[in-house]
Formats: structure tokens, sequence, C-alpha cells
């Protein structure tokens, strides 16, 4: 009895180590054909498999963590065929016929059955899933950081580094044209399109407000979608919106296109910085950063060279009708539109970053960059012959992916479960800024980025500012005052400027092809007299009384004629809007392009000493040093009472504080991981524009009042952002997180 027992158990035994070995062979099976039909699901298996092999089986030949590999290790590999999936975890590993079904095991963390065992803590197992699944990612992008480093030490600084340099150059290039587009175009467009000083005020203040939601947006969808493709997409709405823009005539529309060119080039400069550093070994990223910074100065200079050799050719200008005008404003803004359209053109022929591809899990994309920047650099050295030894990198498994959706749900509907997805996991990167791992480093580079911002948009507006009310007040000095006189039967066919005539009497005179600049006519008689093409600028009659007198083709409209009588007058074929006056002294053009212009080159010095010493006295002396010059330099503008003395301390003021701009470009760059580093760039650029609105508000309320309240206000913003910036962690030397 005992026997035939313990042959039917030895039997039975038998007969399950059989079953489990054909099951076993059968999950081999079904695995590789899976990974034969579904290309997407081999490459996170192959992914998964070799950072378990590295981490339980060192290689052949492997270097730091063992993500480098040799061709007999790579063929016993293929020999082999092995996975954790049925090999070396039996037990844990093992498949049960219900989970074909999507039916999870009672201790797999999923759930567990309906009256299982598992089942009163299933909660509790799922929250320290996810902690573990938080912890191992973490420590998978450290694994990835120091082994990045390395790759991209082998991979050299060459000519694909220097290739994006360029590329992304005129990216930044773009944005630096359109923080002077407006500035420039004022001028001419508050007379072609009849701006008050409210509207005035709004246009020059609406590129800012478009690049603050820019900078917010693109920044967050940039650590979702991809750098590049972030780019390009900022980039084609600021050219369109800039095309556009340059033709429309109303003034709401012009506006309008404005705001979005700004929301488009608003995403350029937290993008590039992050795009650009993912290609770059620590101790090229500082020097290398810093040089790109110039190009945002060459932009400043192309749109300065551009205004200043188109916009005063008024002959450039043409005309349909009276409703529609193209004057030579309109072709600046055209131009102006070309870095951004380059930009887009030299970057889709760049790859996506390879660091983004291998934070999102995506392994083979991320290493056929890596190759093809080795590949390029080694061919541009000499060395073709070279060969990229990394055969595979560590990827960081996704907490959260993009929702897909089966084809056969509706197609508006599988849109807006991909944005509702987009925007929780958007809304996710943010608040990680804000968590306690992070959460120093955001408010203290919040209230460096506030200060300096304030500081410096207030002053480089407020300088100009300045100027034009000294020379205003040298122009008022000139002015010629006339009381009661007495003019008959005169024909006025010259230029009238800069007077001011106060109750005269003029009977039967003609007013033939005039031009009147800052005239002031107040308590005066016009009695059967005649205008004829008349241009006015600046030009006002006050309490004043007309009588028999006839308007042809002026454009003396109601809102110049304050408090007057019209008695027995006729106005006939008024001109239709406001036109133009290019024959405006060549000071103005002086003032507006030359200074800009002056001013943007200014920079360059603070440039290369920035790009020279960046690595060399690190990112906190740079930043705190320049900060502190920057606040003393405010206080010679109490000395600055005159044109020439002002534009100099301009240049000074420009050529100390970019040092500091660099160097928080810089510091933003490194104090972030890959996952959330635009998305932090981006709201901290954003914040940036905020400040630089409420700078530009304040400081020009004080114009022509007091100097002493913007210099104090700039000095003590610069003040504490250089002693914050002293309490912000040093980055040199360390890799990219």
């Amino acid at each position: 009895m005992e026997d035939g027992y313990q042959n039917r158990t030895a039997f039975i035994k038998g007969a399950k180590d059989i079953a489990k070995e054909v099951k076993r062979q059968a999950v081999k099976k079904v695995g590789r054909s899976v990974d034969r039909v579904s290309d997407e699901y081999s490459k996170r298996s192959y992914s998964r498999f070799e950072e378990d092999d590295d981490d339980d089986y060192p290689m052949q030949g492997s270097q730091d963590g063992g993500y480098y590999r040799g061709d007999s290790q790579a063929a016993n590999d293929d020999e082999g065929g092995h996975s954790d999936s049925t090999e070396g975890h039996d037990e844990d590993d093992e498949i049960y016929e219900g989970e074909y079904q999507g039916i999870p095991r009672a201790d797999s963390g999923k759930g567990s059955l309906a009256g299982g065992p598992g089942s009163m803590g299933a909660g509790a197992q799922q929250f320290r899933d996810i902690g573990v699944s938080e912890a191992q990612r973490r420590k998978d992008q450290e694994e990835l950081a120091q082994q990045y480093e390395t790759i991209l030490q082998e991979c050299g600084h060459g000519k694909f580094q220097w290739t994006l340099y360029f590329v992304l150059g005129l990216a930044l290039m773009a944005d630096g044209v359109e923080i002077f587009v407006v500035g420039f175009v004022l001028p001419s467009a508050e007379k072609d399109m009849c701006l008050s000083e409210p509207n005035k005020s709004m246009l020059g203040l609406i590129v800012y407000f478009g690049m603050m939601v820019g900078a917010f947006l693109w920044g967050a969808l940039a650590d979702r979608i991809g750098r590049r493709q972030s780019l390009l997409i900022s980039l084609s709405i600021n050219s369109i919106f800039s095309f556009f823009s340059s033709f429309v005539q109303g003034y709401s529309t012009f506006l309008f296109c404005r705001l979005l060119s700004g929301v488009g080039i608003g995403g350029s400069i937290p993008i590039v910085f992050s795009y650009y550093s993912e290609f770059l070994a620590q101790e090229k990223r500082g020097e290398h950063l810093s040089w790109l910074c110039m190009f945002w100065m060459i932009g400043g200079i192309y749109a300065s060279a551009m205004a200043w050799a188109i916009i005063p050719h008024y002959g450039w200008s043409f005309q349909m009708g009276s409703a529609y005008q193209f004057h030579s404003w309109r072709v600046f803004v055209l131009v102006c539109a070309f870095p951004s359209v380059a930009a887009i053109a030299a970057l889709s022929a760049m790859p996506e970053s390879p660091r983004f591809y291998l934070e999102n899990g995506k392994h083979d994309e991320g290493w056929m960059i890596l190759k093809q920047v080795h590949d390029t650099n080694m061919r541009a050295k000499g060395y073709p012959e070279r060969v990229f030894s990394v055969t595979t990198i560590k990827t960081v498994k996704q907490m959260d992916e993009l929702v897909e959706i089966g084809t056969d749900t509706p197609v508006w509907q599988r849109y807006r479960m991909k944005i509702m997805s987009l925007s929780q996991q958007i809304r996710n990167n943010i608040l990680a800024c804000f968590s306690p791992e992070y959460k120093r480093t955001t408010f203290m580079l919040m209230a460096v980025w506030f200060t300096m911002s304030f500081s410096y948009y207030g002053l480089t507006v407020w300088f100009p500012d300045m100027i034009k009310y000294i020379q205003k007040q040298e122009y008022e000095a000139k002015t010629k005052t006339f009381t009661k006189e007495r003019v008959e039967h005169v024909t006025f066919n010259f230029t009238l400027e800069n007077q001011v005539h106060r109750q005269g009497h003029y009977f039967n005179d003609k007013f033939l092809n005039l031009k009147l600049k800052s005239m002031v006519f107040e308590d005066s008689v016009f009695e059967e007299c005649y205008f004829e093409d008349i241009t006015s600028t600046h030009t006002f009659f006050r309490n004043c009384t007309f009588i028999a007198t006839l308007f042809y083709n002026t454009d003396l409209f109601k809102y110049r004629l304050v408090n007057s009588k019209l008695i027995n007058s006729t106005f006939l074929h008024n001109k239709e809007g406001c036109m133009l006056d290019f024959s405006d002294d060549f000071n103005n053009a002086y003032m507006i392009y030359f200074v800009n212009f002056l001013g943007t080159l200014a920079v360059l010095p603070g440039n290369i000493v920035s790009a020279l010493l960046m690595d060399k006295i690190g990112r906190l002396r740079m930043l705190a040093g320049s900060s502190v010059i920057s606040c003393v330099s405010c206080f010679f503008l109490m000395f600055g009472n005159s044109e020439s003395g002002m534009i100099a301390l301009l240049c000074l003021f420009g050529g100390i504080s970019i040092a500091s701009w660099n160097a928080l470009d810089v510091i933003t760059v490194e104090l972030y991981p890959s996952d959330k580093r635009t998305t932090a760039f981006g709201f901290l650029n954003a914040l940036c524009k905020l400040a630089a609105v409420l700078g530009i508000s304040i400081f020009q309320s004080f114009v022509g009042i007091t100097k002493a309240v913007p210099i104090l206000f700039a000095a003590g913003a610069l003040a504490a952002g250089s002693f914050l910036a002293t309490k912000l962690p040093e980055t040199r030397g360390q890799v990219l997180q």
C-alpha cells in the first residue's frame, strides 16, 4: 500500500515538473511571437531586461554599471536568450492560468480576488508599490545621469554641437528681435493707426504678456512631447503671426497678432537652453551656454540695423485706395520674421534630445542620436574608424503614459482624453517643482529672476524715455511764442515748426501744402481762410474760432480742434487715417535705432567675459558679482543729465548685467532634473516677463518727475537679488541631472 502511494506521488510530482517545463517553453515561444508582432513592446521589454541583466549579471568589459558590451558577450546573450520572466524567478515570475485573462495575482499589488486573503490590504499595497516605483525611478535617473555624462565624454565636442549651436542661436536671435520690434515700429504705427496714449502703452506691453504665456506653455510641453517638437511648434506660431501682423490694418487685429507672435517666441529661451545643455559635457556646459547667449545680442543688433535701414525709407510704401496702406514699418515687421523662419528650416534637420528619449524609456531612439553625435564629431576630427562602443544605456521607466484609446472611439473623444491626460501630467510636473525636494530652490530662483527682470527691463525702457524727456526739454526751450499778431492776405507754403501763437487774427490767408510740426494756436480767429493739403504733427487749435473757412484734403480732425468753434466752415476730402511723417529730423532715427544698437552692442564684452570665466569661477560668483556691480552702476545714473551721458550709462549697465543673466540661465538649467527642466525654466521665465511688465509700468510713471525713485527701486532689487543668489547651490562640476 505504501509503495503504491509513493509511486503515485512520484508520478504526480514528475507530471507537474513536466507540465511546468512545457508551460515555461510555451511562455518563451509566446514572448518571441509578441516581440516580432509589437515593436513598442519589444523596445520596452528589451530595455527592462537589459537593465535587470546589468544589475544581476555584470557583462564582460563593462564600465560604470555595465552599459559597455563586448562582441563575445553580445553573442552569448543571443545564444542564451534568457530573460527575467523565464529564468532566475521560478516561483515569483511563474505564469498562472488567469493572468492571460487580465486577472492579477492576489499578491501582485494590483488587486486580489473577491474575498481572497489579500483584499483587505489592497489599497495600502498599491500605495507601497507606487512608492517603490518612484524610488526605483529616481535611482534609474541617477544612474542615467552618470552614464549619460560618460557617454557625452566619448562623443566629444565638435561639429555636431557647433551645428546645433548656430541652429538654436537662430531661435534665440528671434527672441531678441521680438523684444525690439514693437518699440521700433511704435513711433510710425501710432500715426498710421491713430493710437492714443493708452493704446500705445498696451502695444508696448502686449509682447511681454504673450511671451509670459508662451514661456509657461511651451516650457511645460517640452518636458512631455519633446524639446525639438515644442520648439518647432512655437517658432511656427511666431512666424505665422509675425507675417500676418505686417499686413493687417486695424489696431485690434495688429495687437492680437503681436500677442500670438509673443506666445510663440516665448518658448524659445526655456527650450533652447535646456535642449542645448543636453548635448554638452560637464566641462563645456557653462562656457558654451554663455556663448549661446550672444545670439540674443545679435538679434537686438539685427533689429536695430534693419529698423534704421528700412523704416525711414518712406518711398518703400504703397497703398490701395484709402482703405489699405502698407508703409515701410510694415516691411520691417516682415523682415523681423526671417530669423524665426530660418530657425524652423534649420531645426528640421536636427534630432531630438537623446536625454529626453532616455528619460521617457525610448532606448533605441536615444542610442541612435548619441551614435550620430559621436560619428559626426569623429569624422570631422579625422577619426572615422572610431566605433561608438556604447550598446546599452540606462532608461527610465515612466510612471504615466499618454492615454491610448481604441480606434473605435470617436476622434473628438480621443483627442479630448489625450489633452486631459497631457494637462494632468503638466500639472503634476509643475507641482513637482514645489515638492519638498525642489521647493527651496524654486522659491530662491523665483526671487532672483523677479528682482533681476524688474530692475533690468525697468531701467532699459526708462533710459530711452529719459533721453526723450531731455530732448523734449531742449526742444521746448527753443519754442517761439507770438502774441496778438494780425496776418492778412498771406500765403503760407512752408513748414511751421515749434511755435505758439496766442490771440492772433488771420484774415483771408492761404495755407497751402503746409507741414505743421508741434504748432499750437490758442484763442485765435481764422476768417475766410483756406487750408489745402495740410499734414500736421503734434499740432492743436485750442479755443479758436473759424469763420467761413474751407478745409480741403487736410488731416485737421476734430481732436485737433480743442474747444474750437466752426461758423460757416466746410471740410472737403479729409485725409483718411493718420498720415505718416517720415521727414522728422535725423535725431528721431538716431534716438530710436542707433541708441538701441549701441546699448545692445555694449553687452558683447560682458558676454565674452562670462563665457570665458563661467566654468573657472563658478556660476554663483558670476551671478552675485555681476549683480553687485550692476547695483553700484545704478547710482551713476544720478549724474546723467545729458543725452550723451545717459547713453553711456545705458551701455555700461547693459554690459555689466549681461553676465548675471548668462549665469542665471546656466544655473537654472543645471538645478532641475531633465524631466522637469523646461517646465521649471518656462515657469521662471514667465515670472521674468511679469516682472518686466511691472518694472516698465512703474519706472515709466516717474519719467519727468524724479530720477531718484526708479534708481533706488532698481538698486534695491539688484541688491536683494545678489544676496539671494549667494544662497543657491553651486552647480559647477556637477553632472546634468
